[in-house]
């Protein structure tokens, strides 16, 4: 199947509103520095898709060689099972400005990193 262009990936993100967004939307799924539901998201960006240490991934996702570039994820967001058919993750967001925030919090600096210390150590 073809997958449908990325929008988002041409559009300017806020990285300030993404966060917002990936806190509502992402949230009770995934977490920067945890395995959920979804694995978790820090250092995503780039990152080869089935490859989080702990998550149980589908194998649809394991054997589809992605790489998530912030095209992948624009097109990962915009419909999952269109990219990689199989996959247990059935959520969209349908509008390319939300994708485009969500992008950009996920590739800025604070969340493409190592995962920080708790403060006091």
């Amino acid at each position: 199947m073809v997958c449908p262009p990325a929008a988002a990936a041409s559009l300017p993100g806020d990285p300030q509103r993404g966060a917002s967004l990936y806190e509502t939307r992402c949230g009770a799924c995934h977490s920067l520095d945890a395995n959920r539901i979804g694995p978790s998201h820090r250092g995503v960006v780039g990152r080869r898709a089935g490859v989080v240490p702990g998550f149980a991934y589908t194998q649809a996702l394991k054997a589809s060689g992605l790489v998530w570039t912030p095209s992948n994820l624009d097109r990962w967001l915009t419909a999952p099972t269109s990219l990689a058919k199989g996959t247990a993750m059935g959520f969209r967001m349908p509008a390319a400005q939300d994708r485009a925030d969500v992008i950009a919090y996920l590739a800025s600096p604070a969340v493409a990193g190592a995962k920080r210390p708790a403060a006091g150590r």
